[in-house]
């Protein structure tokens, strides 16, 4: 069963501490806007969400890459960026329903979660309030995180 990062809302304080973990394993730095996960989500005072790739079982952003640089992995499920393909059109990054997919200006290319290759998450590894577990697959719960994601994107949510 393919494993994701799950995110437990009411455990999140908002600290980044998640976003600087991504940034210095994948680029050496810790800097929060480069970093895989797409931001926290502001919801209310003291209310955050940490949103990652959901790393979906049919991926837009695969279907919409015009040179075959976004690849899943049939095994672990992993959906991948082949930087050595990539050539920053930014068409995933429109096709991705959920907006974890982005545009990396610091390599002209584009940037996704992807569980940290082999490695345990580091963003799992290092939140201090646990929010963030990595763990298998629980279907019901994705299919909810994926409609708490578009009304978040479409912007009706009521807290």
């Amino acid at each position: 069963m393919q494993k994701l990062i799950r995110v437990e809302p009411e455990k999140c304080i908002g600290c980044k501490t998640c976003e600087l973990a991504c940034s210095f394993k994948h680029t050496g730095e810790f800097s929060p806007s480069k970093s895989r996960i797409v931001n926290e989500v502001f919801l209310e005072e003291g209310i955050f969400i940490t949103a990652t790739c959901m790393q979906c079982d049919d991926p837009w952003c695969l279907k919409a890459c015009p040179k075959g640089a976004i690849e899943k992995d049939a095994i672990t499920g992993v959906v991948t960026v082949v930087d050595d393909k990539c050539v920053g059109c930014r068409t995933c990054v429109s096709a991705c329903p959920f907006g974890m997919i982005k545009y990396a200006p610091w390599k002209k290319k584009v940037d996704k979660c992807n569980l940290c290759g082999d490695d345990y998450p580091e963003c799992v590894a290092f939140c201090p309030t646990g929010c963030l577990t990595y763990s298998e697959e629980d279907t019901p719960t994705r299919t909810k995180i994926k409609k708490f994601l578009n009304v978040l994107k479409e912007g009706n949510l009521e807290v």
